[in-house]
């Protein structure tokens, strides 16, 4: 990770309290370099938000340093810290035109009539606004209202851009194709952004990192595919797409391998993440699309366990089953619609197994 020293945004030891006595975010330490896209993810009340508005300035950290290229920003107020914002709400000026929305923070910085005009038709251009300029945000869709919000955020040129929850009010698909087209951009132009979400797949389409937030601390900071595939605890591994989970307790730990018993009287092959003795309770994690149902695809001498399917549901692209493992009702395995993939049928009785590398054994 990068040091304090050469990072662009760097919070060290941050907290923050509202009452004097509850840590809403407790001894925060992040850095990020230049150019980086990182995404705070965490249920609501995690301190995702708060950690953004504290960076913005519109909020005080109550102990801990925020440092921007080096400096510490805590006593500089929001305008004068160069920072783009977009919100979920937009926040255009609705007496004004999208130029003149465009225009506001430019006239605010001083810059000249000429400038101001090139700076708005770039940022227009930029996200593909650029006939819409004398059009108020009332004539605007929500998905052109997001994107004048983004182009507002960006004309003025900020090395660091904020997103809180930005496309959560747009429908689906349109959410997708902007999801791509603000990456794109970040990328393209070179920018740091801290975007907020509580929306998984919004953070593991976008970002190049994620913190994972929860009851105010960061919970793990890794690439979207090291925490999807490598959760470091329960609420990471719960978190962060679908997942399987079968209790049990560790019976054996050698190297990189611990065998547990399951509650059920099973017994399972697993990575030890976080358990260190024999004896200890331990959360089994298992991503349903790792699962194997077909003989041949199990490796040999991987544990199989029993298995009865209670639904089948056809996806499209997948198909998802749920089944009865270990006494649990809500075993989860995805498959791909492909012409030789077996359709299952509730009732029916299978076994299941999975590779040892692909099961995990988090925290109790």
């Amino acid at each position: 990770m990068t040091s304090t020293d050469e990072a662009f945004v760097a919070f060290d030891r941050v907290q923050k309290s509202y009452d004097g006595e509850t840590l809403v975010v407790k001894d925060l330490n992040l850095s990020m370099p230049k150019g980086e896209f990182l995404t705070m993810l965490g249920p609501s009340g995690s301190g995702k938000t708060t950690c953004l508005m504290m960076l913005a300035g519109f909020e005080t950290a109550t102990h801990g340093d925020i440092l921007l290229d080096g400096v510490s920003i805590n006593n500089i107020p929001p305008h004068k810290r160069g920072i783009g914002m977009v919100f979920q709400n937009y926040a255009l000026f609705p007496h004004m035109s999208v130029a003149e929305n465009l225009s506001f923070p430019l006239e605010v910085r001083k810059i000249g009539k000429s400038d101001r005009e090139a700076k708005i038709t770039r940022a227009l251009d930029m996200v593909q606004m650029g006939d819409f300029a004398g059009r108020r945000p009332a004539q605007l869709s929500g998905g052109q209202q997001q994107r004048i919000a983004l182009a507002r955020a960006l004309v003025f040129e900020p090395e660091l851009v904020l997103m809180d929850e930005p496309l959560g009010a747009l429908d689906k698909q349109l959410r997708e194709t902007l999801q791509f087209e603000i990456t794109n951009l970040a990328h393209q132009l070179g920018i740091t952004t801290v975007y907020v979400t509580h929306d998984q797949t919004e953070a593991l389409t976008m970002s190049d990192r994620v913190a994972v937030f929860d009851d105010g601390r960061i919970q793990q900071l890794a690439p979207p595919d090291e925490l999807y595939e490598k959760p470091e605890n329960s609420f990471v591994a719960q978190f962060i797409g679908e997942n399987n989970t079968l209790e049990g307790v560790v019976q054996e730990i050698k190297g990189e391998t611990c065998i547990v018993k399951l509650d059920s009287g099973d017994i399972i092959d697993a990575v030890p993440v976080n358990v260190t003795s024999v004896g200890e309770r331990t959360k089994v994690s298992i991503r349903p699309e790792r699962v194997e149902f077909k003989k041949e695809r199990l490796q040999e001498g991987t544990h199989t366990l029993k298995a009865e399917v209670l639904e089948f549901v056809y996806m499209g692209d997948i198909f998802r089953t749920r089944l009865r493992v270990a006494g649990q009702d809500e075993f989860i395995i995805k498959t791909r619609n492909a012409p030789d993939q077996e359709r299952l049928t509730p009732g029916q009785m299978i076994e299941i197994g999975w590779l040892p590398q692909d099961c995990r054994a988090l925290d109790a």
